[in-house]
């Protein structure tokens, strides 16, 4: 970003507030600040929307780290071309032309429900609930490398920088949160870049706020359990006088008073957050619904039963991304073998998920939506493992005003490249904002001009799988 537009610079003004805590409220504090807004006062201005009715209030964005096989799950082509070579041209960092064979899919596919949309025997649960899902079988992106692969796809931008905000702060920005108590943008597990957290130009009060199962929901929220609670009360008061004395001498500073109740927010969600991740009124039947109750499914069961739990209570983008780290655990060069545990581990819980939200009336204003950087190829890497595919494969959605069992586009005969109503990436954050009630044309800050927009190229919302 050149210094004319870098947020620092930028006159006072409409984002002046916004950019004081970009440059001085970084960290918890700047991220607890998504809740505030929702409660007015000085900051409600840099409330977006929605411009439109919503058919959605939350998102849980289940993000794949790494790069799950369509080919192997949801958009099955069967072995008739195994052992071919077939043409790869400008893939990845090699832009020559390739000549590369087949391998052949070990995957069993089964129709399931009414619609009878084949899905791959490594997802038997989620094959369960595909009525509810929509499958887009042609997205495709520009990066076939891991680390600007998630940055284009978490902001819609290319490029190896952190200035742009990722799509869950730009839902942050836009809406805000109905709970005063917690914030508007949340992330559970391990991402695989900073950029899936980072508020970028919009600042650190539309970051993710980082979740976790357990006793401590948030990290650095609580004081140390050997301060005494006579010391934390006298820790208090002494900083209510302070405040107090603060205010009065800076009585016209509206950054002050948003900083000092951004502290209120964490006060708040020191009470809040533990009641979110306390499972022990959950009933045994929806805990093993998620397979809360077995081993390989716990960990992630819990991240979701969470998942649940933050939409119910307001929060706007609950992003979960598993495997994360590194390159992301789905990168399977080696041997298609390794997707075998992730998936064991996300099946059960990812039907769960969608199954209680429905049994709730929850899934028609939740939108759930499953995907990757990209997908995987038809060829191999002299293993049984295959090599990353931007240029098509698989994401689905769910609920939030999403027709569920269909199939929408098409990749080629092998699996190489979306080639029936292609969608690039930013159709999906289109898709998104809309069912939230957002223009997606509107989505950009004037005042940074076209380098804020989310969305830059692509069709706009896909149509064809809305209810």
């Amino acid at each position: 970003m050149s210094a004319d537009t870098h947020p620092h610079s930028m006159p006072t003004g409409h984002l002046s507030r916004r950019h004081f805590f970009h440059r001085a409220g970084g960290g918890f504090l700047g991220a607890a600040l998504g809740g505030i807004w929702a409660e007015g006062g000085e900051i409600k201005d840099a409330l977006l929307g929605p411009h439109f009715k919503p058919r959605a209030k939350s998102v849980i964005f289940l993000f794949m780290c790494g790069g799950v096989s369509h080919i192997d799950t949801f958009d099955p082509k069967g072995n008739r071309h195994a052992g071919q070579f077939i043409d790869a041209i400008g893939f990845g960092d090699n832009q020559a032309q390739m000549q590369r064979p087949v391998i052949p899919c070990h995957r069993t596919f089964t129709r399931y429900g009414q619609s009878g949309i084949p899905v791959s025997d490594w997802f038997p649960h989620i094959g369960g609930v595909i009525d509810e899902i929509a499958v887009v079988r042609s997205m495709w992106c520009h990066e076939g490398n891991h680390f600007p692969a998630v940055i284009e796809t978490c902001t819609g931008h290319r490029g190896r920088a952190f200035d742009h905000p990722s799509f869950g702060s730009w839902v942050s920005h836009a809406l805000g949160s109905v709970n005063k108590n917690l914030p508007s943008f949340v992330n559970i597990g391990r991402p695989s870049s900073p950029v899936q957290l980072t508020g970028g130009y919009l600042g650190a009060s539309v970051s993710a706020t980082p979740f976790q199962a357990g006793q401590t929901p948030i990290p650095n929220l609580h004081p140390p359990q050997s301060t005494l609670a006579s010391e934390r009360d006298r820790q208090m008061h002494l900083l209510e006088i302070m405040n107090a004395d603060f205010r009065q001498r800076h009585a016209m500073d509206s950054n002050i008073q948003a900083r000092i109740k951004a502290y209120q927010l964490a006060a708040s969600m020191q009470l809040s957050a533990p009641e979110v991740v306390d499972f022990t009124k959950e009933p045994a039947h929806i805990q093993a619904l998620y397979g809360i109750d077995q081993t390989p499914t716990k960990a992630f069961g819990e991240q979701l039963l969470l998942a649940r739990r933050l939409a119910e209570r307001g929060v706007r983008f609950i992003q979960i991304c598993h495997a994360g780290g590194g390159n992301g655990g789905w990168d399977a060069h080696g041997d298609m073998k390794q997707h075998e545990p992730h998936c064991r581990a996300t099946d059960k819980p990812i039907a769960g998920l969608i199954t209680d939200l429905k049994q709730r009336g929850m899934l028609d204003e939740t939108l759930v939506v499953w995907t990757s950087e990209f997908g995987r190829t038809p060829w191999s890497q002299n293993t049984t493992g295959r090599d990353h595919n931007p240029r098509g494969y698989t994401s689905w959605m769910a609920g939030g005003g999403i027709q569920g069992g269909l199939i929408h586009g098409a990749t080629d005969e092998v699996g190489y490249q979306a080639v029936e109503d292609r969608h690039y990436y930013s159709d999906l954050h289109a898709t998104l904002l809309h069912q939230l009630g957002i223009d997606h044309t509107k989505m950009f800050l004037p005042e940074l001009g076209p380098v804020s927009l989310l969305v830059e190229e692509g069709n706009g919302p896909i149509h064809a799988i809305m209810a």
